[in-house]
């Protein structure tokens, strides 16, 4: 019985991805045993922003700390987690297409930093101080543990996927999917979709957060149109 190439092709690829997880999965769980060490200090990090929280569950001091744990393992690793399946995509890539990599890898994992660097020391403060602002004599905010350490995690973790917004036009500007006409054509059904996005990916419903994430993302939609630009015009130098 004859191996249709196609189909070892797939399985293949499909061991390839195998390996690559496993390899991403064993940097996440090294990364978390060093966080470990410094978890209660990241956790009274976290909660400076109100001065203090409440638990109401015995179990939610662990389960929080254990949420960090596995959120600081996974962005301690990052750096090898992107380079694994940047690798990955590589497999399918053409020979001069894959010195991108070198680029991309370690860019996105650069704006992934400044987007959870912009988040918390941003975005974060003002979006508390007005949400804050309601409280009353009568009204006395009582913030659980488990809920403001989903906010913030979920808000950090959102900005900083956000920020890859620029990265990804500018790689589908290079490999022609896209053109700066284009999206700067598109730019109304862009804003729509980015208000879309807001409201799925800030966890507080209120507009004022939404409104938090969509003008940052606005900014990076308008970053991504130059640099798509920039691509075109390296591609033209190139002859590609």
């Amino acid at each position: 019985m004859s191996i249709n190439p196609d189909e070892l092709s797939f399985w293949g690829h499909l061991d390839e991805l195998r390996s690559r997880l496993i390899k991403s999965f064993i940097a996440v769980v090294i990364a978390a045993c060093f966080f470990y060490l410094y978890v209660d200090r990241f956790l009274a990090f976290l909660i400076k922003p109100v001065g203090k929280v409440i638990f109401t569950s015995p179990a939610d001091a662990f389960v929080v700390r254990l949420m960090l744990l596995i959120c600081g393992g996974v962005v301690l690793a990052l750096p090898v987690i992107i380079y694994q399946l940047w690798q990955f995509a590589a497999a399918g890539l053409k020979e001069n297409e894959r010195k991108y990599i070198r680029f991309f890898a370690p860019a996105s994992f650069i704006l992934f930093v400044v987007g959870c660097v912009f988040g918390y020391w941003v975005i974060i403060p003002v979006g508390m101080k007005f949400l804050l602002s309601f409280s009353t004599e009568s009204i006395i905010p009582m913030i659980t543990l488990p809920n403001y350490i989903s906010f913030i995690v979920t808000l950090v973790l959102a900005f900083g996927l956000c920020f890859q917004l620029p990265l990804i036009l500018m790689l589908l500007a290079k490999i022609g999917i896209v053109t700066p006409a284009f999206l700067h054509q598109k730019r109304k059904h862009a804003i729509v979709l980015i208000l879309i996005a807001s409201a799925i990916l800030t966890p507080s419903p209120d507009a004022v957060s939404q409104i938090l994430m969509a003008g940052p993302l606005l900014v990076l939609y308008e970053l991504g149109i130059v640099a798509s630009k920039f691509m075109k015009s390296q591609r033209t130098i190139g002859g590609e």
